[in-house]
């Protein structure tokens, strides 16, 4: 199984730019959105369901044109859940999740930081986003959570980290919740697979900062450790330009269901 995410940073403006051309060629079986700052009824979707996935489900903030998460799928999932059941959580439509047979998948926008408001904000629902995970985990141990959580985790996933160590998503406290939600049992896939620095997902719009490769890894497709072994690859892929981040893959290997045993011979 195929996953992208890719905080798209308003699904309109991406789809004026190429995303349909894009989804088609990347062809991941399951892409989780984020940043849609769209409600469904806004969206071309006979363009997302010519493009081969009839199965798309959105949630949208209640303010309007603001965060938003999708999940596009290929594969008819058996359940969809929307939100958390945290009412301010729900409220900014920042979680959504499908499950399928062998895992399930959550699309996750964790806010930023960006005054002191917002980064009280952003350390109350990282805790409790914790609890629900904590909970959601013994029912659903199969579980890949693909989003933007606007952190940096180690100073290799930040161009600058001495300059940017008391800016919100690099500063001590997100990374160390950051590092504490993955040991509750998440694996970084990326970081499984690459260990190499320079690779970022998210470049500010300022000082050509893309084009000098000055970014920070923000977007994670951590996935839970009992799936360790069902983990083929993971890679970014900076080569699209529809927003200022771009997305990041997650490759999953299944054993194939035998779908019906043969009725056996009799004398």
């Amino acid at each position: 199984m195929k996953i992208i995410s890719y905080n798209v940073n308003g699904i309109r403006a991406a789809m004026r730019k190429g995303f349909i051309d894009w989804l088609k060629a990347a062809n991941p079986d399951v892409i989780c959105l984020q940043e849609t700052k769209a409600n469904f009824d806004q969206v071309e979707i006979e363009e997302i369901e010519k493009a081969g996935y009839p199965y798309h489900y959105w949630y949208s903030a209640v303010k309007k044109g603001y965060s938003g998460v999708a999940i596009l799928s290929k594969i008819k999932p058996n359940h969809i859940e929307y939100g958390t059941g945290i009412e301010y959580m729900d409220a900014e439509g920042r979680n959504i999740r499908v499950d399928f047979d062998d895992v399930s998948v959550m699309s996750l926008y964790l806010p930023s930081g960006t005054n002191i408001d917002r980064l009280e904000h952003k350390l109350t629902y990282m805790a409790d986003f914790q609890k629900y995970i904590d909970k959601l985990k013994k029912e659903i141990p199969n579980l890949v959570i693909c989003g933007d959580y606007n952190i940096c985790h180690e100073a290799i996933d930040i161009h600058d980290p001495v300059r940017n160590k008391n800016v919100s998503g690099f500063l001590p406290v997100e990374r160390k919740w950051l590092d504490g939600f993955m040991k509750s049992g998440f694996i970084d896939s990326f970081r499984h697979f690459n260990k190499e620095p320079h690779n970022y997902t998210w470049w500010s719009y300022r000082a050509n900062a893309r084009n000098n490769n000055k970014g920070w890894r923000i977007d994670y497709n951590l996935v839970s450790k009992p799936l360790l072994d069902n983990l083929k690859r993971a890679v970014i892929l900076p080569d699209a330009m529809l927003s200022d981040h771009c997305p990041h893959l997650v490759e999953l290997e299944f054993p194939r269901r035998r779908e019906s045993r043969e009725p056996e011979l009799k004398d």
